[in-house]
C-alpha cells in the first residue's frame, strides 16, 4: 500500500480516477448524501463505471464497487486490472479516503480470482490530493473466494 499525488498517477490511472469522480455525480444518496463513484478498468483498457443507489430499506442500497461490478457483468465482461473509486458529501469534500466496505471488499477479491489479478485499488479523496493506491489482498487479508471452496470459476473467465 502507498500513499502518492495525482500527479505521479500514470496516464491511464488518472483517466480511471476521473472517470470515477464523474461517476459519483450520478449517485443516488437522498439518505446519506454520500456522493461515492467507482471505475473499473478492464483487461482491454475499457472503463467500466458505477455509483451509489440507496433505498428507503438500507440493507438494499447498492455501493458504487459493487455497482459498477454488476454492470461489468452485465456487459459480459469479467477481467480487471484496476479499480479507481472517490467520494465527497453533498457539500464538503473529503478530507481522507473512503476505502471500499466489507462487501465491496468481498465481492472485489472474487472479481479479482475470476480475473486471475490481484486487482490495483486506487482510493482518492475528493479534492485528489491523496491517494491510495492498494491491491484487494491488501484490503482484504486472509480472504476467502471461490478458490477455497474448490471451486473451479474458468468457465466465468469472459
Amino acid at each position: 500500500m502507498k500513499t502518492t499525488t495525482y500527479k505521479d498517477l500514470s496516464e491511464l490511472q488518472r483517466k480511471l480516477l476521473d472517470a470515477a469522480a464523474t461517476a459519483m455525480e450520478t449517485a443516488y444518496n437522498p439518505y446519506s448524501h454520500l456522493y461515492v463513484g467507482a471505475a473499473l478498468l478492464t483487461h482491454d483498457d475499457q472503463i467500466i463505471t458505477g455509483s451509489n443507489v440507496e433505498n428507503a430499506s438500507y440493507g438494499d442500497c447498492i455501493c458504487a464497487e459493487r455497482a459498477a461490478l454488476l454492470r461489468a457483468n452485465a456487459m459480459e465482461n469479467r477481467q480487471y486490472k484496476s479499480i479507481a473509486i472517490i467520494a465527497r458529501w453533498e457539500n464538503t469534500e473529503t478530507k481522507k479516503i473512503t476505502a471500499p466496505c466489507g462487501s465491496c471488499r468481498q465481492m472485489l477479491y472474487e472479481a479479482s480470482q475470476v480475473s486471475k489479478n490481484d486487482l490495483e485499488v486506487i482510493i482518492s479523496t475528493t479534492n485528489k490530493g491523496k491517494i491510495v493506491i492498494s491491491s484487494i489482498s491488501e484490503l482484504l487479508p486472509l480472504a476467502f473466494g471461490p478458490k477455497d471452496l474448490g471451486i473451479d470459476v474458468q468457465k466465468y473467465q469472459k
